[in-house]
């Protein structure tokens, strides 16, 4: 499972020009799912996101995490995050899984994620969406269930 996390001062999804989902304050998540994902990676990446203390405390320093301030969290999928850009101009996306293992996956975390007390917005599974947000700092971060980076 790979996620690209972004600590944002709002964030929304539309899905045919409708929106689908909105955020204030808090965290986007882009969200890509390996065939091998299951629980285990559902329920890490759930706890490393919700507990990486990347907002300000009194003094400026990045010491609080989503949860300790009950922000909001906007998931959305990303098969691309899987995309294998070392040969040609083409990226590949064979390690990315496809719809049917990848959409219960995507499910899972974001019930996961709601069964630990954090309001969640996504977008629609295998939808073409337009995404907007506004990254705050900016603060960007890489994660991989199998610590590649």
């Amino acid at each position: 499972m790979r996620a690209v996390v972004q600590r944002v001062s709002r964030a929304s999804v539309h899905v045919d020009r409708q929106l689908s989902g909105s955020i204030d304050n808090g965290l986007v998540v882009f969200l890509g799912i390996h065939p091998n994902d299951g629980p285990g990676e559902i329920q890490w990446m759930a706890d490393k996101i919700i507990h990486l203390r990347i907002f300000d405390d009194v003094d400026g320093k990045m010491n609080h995490s989503l949860l300790d301030l009950g922000k909001e969290m906007l998931i959305i999928s990303q098969f691309t995050l899987y995309g294998d850009c070392r040969k040609g101009r083409r990226p590949g996306y064979s390690d990315a899984a496809p719809p049917n293992l990848a959409e219960p996956i995507y499910q899972r975390f974001v019930g996961e994620v709601q069964r630990r007390g954090i309001r969640v917005a996504t977008g629609r599974f295998q939808a073409s969406m337009e995404v907007e947000l506004v990254n705050d700092g900016p603060v960007t971060l890489l994660i991989d269930s199998e610590k590649r980076f």
